[in-house]
């Protein structure tokens, strides 16, 4: 639910801005060697909802033999400490390698 009340006020890249922030100050975060991640995020595909339509936003991405609708995260990690220091969410069907430039 805390998620979900970030995500609808917009907080959540504030919030995560200034961990990010907090952990470059205290040195615990460089920025000198990222590695690149994504994961699939399922949105219903069902158009049985009170507006009758899909998530416009969302798409559809084949993984394996299977198809996924939704997002996808993009996630940024610093190869020394482990730390996220970047994620951006996109389209699910947004390939991984177009987004490395932007994390």
């Amino acid at each position: 639910r805390f998620g979900n009340i970030l995500v609808h006020k917009g907080l959540q890249e504030q919030l995560f801005a200034q961990v990010i922030k907090l952990l470059r100050e205290k040195g615990l975060l460089m920025k000198k060697g990222t590695i690149v991640d994504s994961t699939i995020i399922a949105a219903p595909s069902s158009t049985k909802n009170q507006d009758k339509q899909r998530d416009p936003d969302a798409h559809q991405v084949k993984k394996g033999n299977e198809w996924h609708f939704g997002y996808k995260a993009h996630i940024g990690v610093d190869k020394d400490s482990g730390l996220i220091h970047t994620i951006k969410v996109t389209a699910a069907n947004v390939h991984d390698v177009t987004m490395t430039s932007k994390l």
